[in-house]
């Protein structure tokens, strides 16, 4: 398993998608910040607007807007390069247990879905700090660095239905458009009572702790669990059977 892990970061170390998935992450803090700055200075310039809506809202474009496709994007590209490059089956025969190939896969996503999320929070703390807004502290440092991993955290374990569809279609566009398709629903679901329902806007909800009260708290940690279970199940099932030409 842990040389499994090491040559899929050897791999990584030749790969543009590493700096492809930075700048994307730095997109949603980028655009807040900046943004929030502009309106500021030009807009209402007597407007106070604090360090904690700035992590607020960058969470939330990032969770539930940019997250899930820059995500499967790099789901998409861990799970499918041993199709694009046909080195599955040299893998597999020297010999490597098959679920041990995709447990090693699963670690390096969270790894990088981890570092990204990182990217992420620090890039929205530099520029903030940069652009002198205030209530910065300790704890809001503390409680923001939580709330950005429990996004991330999230998107991973929401991860694996999108890992089975990448693994049976052996291809980046269903597992784009099923994506795009997750976001364009958080996006519309957004002002919805019943929001909480659909497992990645209820990740959203979660990380930034705005969990409606029109269902219990439970509804959402189920819905959540019972999709990355079922996709995770699938997979392993799925991926122990195929044949791999």
């Amino acid at each position: 398993m842990t040389n499994l892990l090491f040559t899929e970061f050897l791999k990584l170390k030749r790969a543009k998608m590493m700096i492809i998935s930075i700048l994307g992450a730095a997109v949603a803090p980028f655009i807040v910040v900046v943004a929030t700055y502009v309106h500021m200075k030009t807009k209402q310039p007597t407007e106070v607007i604090l360090f904690e809506e700035l992590f607020y809202q960058t969470n939330l474009y990032t969770v539930l807007v940019i997250g899930v496709p820059l995500y499967g994007v790099v789901t998409a590209f861990l799970f499918n390069r041993e199709y694009t490059e046909d080195t599955l089956k040299n893998l597999l025969t020297i010999p490597v247990p098959r679920i041990s190939f995709i447990i090693s896969k699963i670690l390096l996503l969270f790894i990088w879905i981890t570092m990204l999320t990182l990217v992420s929070w620090g890039l929205t703390l530099l520029l903030g700090t940069l652009g002198q807004f205030e209530g910065l502290s300790f704890s809001l440092i503390g409680e923001s660095f939580k709330q950005f991993f429990t996004g991330g955290l999230l998107l991973f374990v929401l991860s694996m239905p999108i890992i089975f569809i990448t693994l049976v279609m052996k291809n980046y566009v269903p597992t784009i458009i099923f994506t795009i398709v997750i976001t364009l629903i958080n996006i519309m679901t957004a002002n919805s009572e019943h929001r909480d329902l659909f497992p990645w806007t209820a990740a959203g909800d979660i990380a930034n702790n705005t969990l409606l009260s029109t269902y219990p708290p439970q509804y959402s940690y189920i819905a959540i669990i019972f999709t990355s279970i079922i996709g995770f199940i699938a997979t392993i099932l799925y991926f122990k059977k195929i044949d791999i030409h």
